[in-house]
């Protein structure tokens, strides 16, 4: 078995797998490492694993206070989790598209794309395997039909394949990438250029993993990637900007990431920006207590645009997904409390 690096996802459904530690987790506890690097699995279950002698550190059995150190081989074997399939769910779905071969969903805030650790229902795998009799395989039993991915706060456009050739197709148009993307997002803090590329390099966060970090190129160019993200600003608010954006590149939270560099993290983005909803009482001062409420209780990202090659068709298409409701009303407050001048 080849070994993996320690930033590939561990597969659900993998039982075992061999990894070789990185600088930035020297020191931390072995039982405490594993857990953190696969979240899918609980930490008691991985102290089992360990006292069962199934995980061992170049070569020799480890015990789980064991410290990690740069360039340790570590092997482990684990049980797959209790859910081994995407059970079907009767969940309503906005098709904005579909064919014999693909779909095109527009997805609700708050939706989970795929199972994970503690959100194995509910999610759009779990819709489409209700809707459709076939969905491609590639992405494994966990990701049924599952092309790309979307943070479970964003909303928007997002692709589905049923076959997979279909798949394969899109997922190079993708890497490539070929695919044109527009995201529409608010941002607390006023951007000063009209348009503009934030040209960053985007690598996980060496002490939050749920996080991602931008990284100097000469310091850490083994632990990040190039990212390139052009936004442009639509309109600007006294404290607020309402700005469209095209990703050049497709790392994880790059969109957040980049605007949160610039010191205009996307509004209610409790990550980047710290808080997890905007408040009328946010854009009103002395508002009564009576007459407050949640404008945007979400991060406010919206995969808005879409155009790629149809793989069977041969011809470009593009697909909208209107504004969601909460993103329409914050923006009509800040219109109305919160104009520029």
């Amino acid at each position: 078995m080849q070994p993996v690096d320690e930033e590939v996802p561990f597969d659900p459904g993998t039982k075992s797998i061999d990894l070789v530690a990185r600088r930035k987790v020297e020191g931390n506890r072995l039982d405490q490492y594993l857990a953190f690097m696969y979240p899918d699995y609980s930490r008691s279950l991985i102290r089992k694993a360990i006292d069962a002698g199934t995980v061992t550190v170049n070569g020799h059995v480890a015990k789980a206070s064991y410290r990690v150190r740069e360039g340790d081989h570590i092997h482990l074997e684990l049980p797959a989790p209790a859910h081994e399939t995407v059970l079907p769910e009767d969940i309503p779905l906005e098709v904005l598209y579909e064919d014999e071969t693909l779909a095109v969903i527009n997805k609700p805030c708050a939706m989970v794309v795929h199972p994970a650790k503690g959100h194995w229902s509910g999610t759009l795998a779990n819709a489409l395997q209700f809707r459709y009799e076939h969905l491609s395989g590639v992405n494994g039993d966990y990701r049924p039909g599952i092309v790309h991915r979307l943070d479970r706060d964003t909303s928007g456009v997002i692709l589905v394949a049923k076959e997979d050739v279909t798949h394969r197709d899109l997922a190079l148009q993708f890497e490539q990438p070929k695919i044109f993307k527009e995201y529409l997002a608010l941002t607390a803090g006023v951007i000063d250029r009209d348009s503009d590329y934030i040209e960053l390099r985007i690598g996980r966060h060496r002490i939050d993993r749920v996080k991602m970090a931008i990284y100097d190129e000469e310091l850490d160019e083994d632990d990040s990637k190039e990212a390139c993200t052009y936004y442009e600003v639509i309109e600007r608010f006294k404290g607020y900007s309402f700005c469209r954006l095209h990703p050049l590149t497709g790392r994880t939270h790059q969109i957040r990431v980049h605007l949160a560099s610039i010191f205009c993290p996307v509004v209610a983005d409790k990550i980047y920006s710290g808080r997890d909803c905007l408040r009328l009482s946010d854009l009103v001062p002395n508002l009564p207590v009576d007459a407050d409420e949640v404008l945007m209780p979400r991060q406010a990202l919206h995969a808005h645009k879409l155009r790629f090659r149809h793989p069977r068709q041969g011809r470009t298409i593009e697909f909208t997904a209107p504004l969601p409701a909460d993103f329409a009303k914050t923006l009509a407050a800040l219109r109305k409390y919160r104009p520029e001048g």
